[in-house]
C-alpha cells in the first residue's frame, strides 16, 4: 500500500472520476491521498472531500501563481481549516518564474506570509518551486523562524547538490511521474536524496508516468512511479512503498492511515 503525497482529484478535468478514485483507493493500492488546494476555491474543496472521505487528507494555501489574491480571506481560512483534523499541511506555496507572473516581489510576500501561517498553524509546507532555487534560499535563511514543523519540496526539480542545500531545512523531496520519462535523467538526484526523505507523487492530473503517459493522471499510477524509483534505487518494490508511506506519515503527523 502506498500513498500519493500530491493530487488534484477536485480538479476540473479528474472531478467527476473523484468518487469512483477515492472508493477503488484499496483495490489500487492506495492507503491515502492528499488533496491539494491552489487558491481558496480549490482549498475548500480539498478540504470537502477530505472531510468526506476516509484515508483522504488536504493541503490548503495559495498557489504562487494566484499569489496576487492572497490576502484576509485566504489567510483566515487557511488558518482555520487548518484546525481540522482532516488537514495536515499548507500548500502548495511557493515560487514560479517560469512565466514570470505575478510579479516576484508578489509572489515572495504571498510565500512568506504563508511561511509564517504554517507555524502559526504548526503544520508542514509543501512547495512549489520552478525557476527560482535562489530566492527560495534567501527566503528560507532569513525565515528560519517559521520552519520548525518541515518542508516539502513538491515535484523536486533541483539539482542533486541542492539536496544537500536543502537538508538544514528538515526538507523532504516527493517525485512524480516526470522521473519514469525517458529523458528525464534524474537517477543521481534520486540516489542523492536521503532514503528517510523520500516520498511519491502523482500531481494528477498531470505528469502521468510511464507506461500511462499521455493519459490523464490519476493517484492509482503513482504505483509505477514508486516502481521505477524502487528500481533505480536497487529495494524491493514493497519496502520501498512501505518506506515512502513511513516517510509521508512522519512529515504529516496528522494523518491516521489504518
Amino acid at each position: 500500500m502506498i500513498i500519493d503525497s500530491h493530487a488534484h482529484i477536485t480538479e476540473e478535468s479528474l472531478r467527476a472520476e473523484a468518487p469512483r478514485i477515492v472508493a477503488d483507493m484499496q483495490k489500487d493500492g492506495l492507503c491515502g491521498i492528499i488533496e491539494v488546494g491552489c487558491d481558496y476555491s480549490t482549498s475548500r474543496d480539498a478540504l470537502d472531500i477530505a472531510q468526506k472521505n476516509e484515508g483522504v487528507y488536504a493541503l490548503v494555501g495559495t498557489h504562487p501563481e494566484f499569489a496576487a489574491e492572497y490576502g484576509d480571506k485566504e489567510k483566515d481560512f487557511y488558518l482555520e481549516a487548518a484546525k481540522d483534523p482532516k488537514v495536515v499541511g499548507i500548500g502548495e506555496i511557493g515560487l514560479d518564474y517560469y512565466y514570470e507572473t505575478p510579479e516576484r516581489e508578489i509572489q515572495k510576500r504571498a510565500f512568506v506570509a504563508q511561511l509564517e501561517l504554517a507555524d502559526a498553524a504548526k503544520l508542514p509546507v509543501s512547495l512549489h518551486i520552478r525557476d527560482a532555487y535562489g530566492d527560495l534560499m534567501t527566503i528560507l535563511k532569513d525565515n528560519r523562524r517559521y520552519l520548525s514543523h518541515g518542508m516539502l519540496m513538491h515535484c523536486y526539480c533541483g539539482s542533486k547538490e541542492f539536496v544537500k542545500e536543502l537538508a538544514p531545512f528538515d526538507s523532504y523531496f516527493a517525485f512524480g511521474g516526470v522521473v519514469t520519462f525517458k529523458n528525464a535523467k534524474k537517477d543521481d538526484i534520486l540516489r542523492a536524496v536521503p532514503r528517510d526523505r523520500l516520498i511519491v507523487e502523482t500531481d494528477c492530473p498531470y505528469m502521468t508516468p510511464v507506461p500511462f503517459r499521455g493519459k490523464r493522471n490519476e493517484p492509482k499510477y503513482v504505483v509505477h512511479t514508486a516502481r521505477y524509483i524502487a528500481e533505480a534505487l536497487g529495494m524491493d518494490h514493497e519496502e520501498f512503498q512501505a518506506m515512502t508511506v513511513e516517510n509521508t506519515l512522519r512529515l504529516f503527523p496528522k494523518m491516521r492511515i489504518k
